[in-house]
């Protein structure tokens, strides 16, 4: 089978695996995609942010910016970047989904089709800026892939956040903290 044709697969298995009730992991990976866009249109050129944003004071730091990788990389990355989930779907005994390891299986997945390895790459560091701990920061800070894995986790709660209760939510605000302290520890050691 093309890339195409593996990727047409792939994508029908996200399309078939619920993210959340009534979301596929596709869909999921559509918004992440188009609020990355509507972040990286307000940074680069004042573009209004059509929906309700909470943005850290960081995120307006050119350097951010400057060490972004190419649209067409982040763009995929962060449609695709849950590719995996469908691989490691399990169900608890109160009937809660889980996606245990669903970073690197996304990776893996994503190579063995014949993707691009920056963005499997980028799909096995997925979850790193929602769990890093402190001690973590400066390696993290090194990666060339740093200012893309903060910009698209932080698109990524906003996408997320009609699955919390919208961004007044305890559970939005608890993953924004985070993703705020991180962004401005990274920073800091830049």
């Amino acid at each position: 089978m093309t890339f195409n044709e593996q990727l047409s697969a792939l994508e029908a298995e996200m399309t078939a695996c619920e993210q959340t009730s009534g979301m596929s992991v596709l869909r999921h990976g559509e918004l992440v995609r188009l609020h990355y866009r509507q972040l990286i249109a307000f940074l680069r050129n004042g573009k209004a942010l059509p929906e309700v944003w909470r943005l850290p004071e960081w995120v307006s730091d050119p350097r951010l910016l400057q060490r972004l990788l190419p649209d067409s990389v982040v763009e995929t990355y962060a449609l695709y970047h849950d590719c995996g989930k469908p691989s490691v779907r399990t169900v608890d005994a109160d009937g809660r989904q889980h996606f245990p390891g669903h970073a690197a299986a996304s990776e893996r997945i994503w190579l063995e089709i014949g993707g691009d390895a920056q963005i499997g790459r980028l799909m096995g560091m997925d979850m790193d800026i929602h769990t890093i701990k402190d001690i973590d920061v400066p390696e993290f800070a090194s990666r060339p892939e740093a200012a893309t894995l903060l910009l698209v986790g932080l698109s990524e709660i906003h996408a997320n956040a009609s699955m919390f209760g919208g961004v007044d939510s305890v559970s939005f605000k608890m993953k924004w903290k985070q993703i705020d302290k991180r962004g401005r520890a990274i920073l800091k050691l830049w």
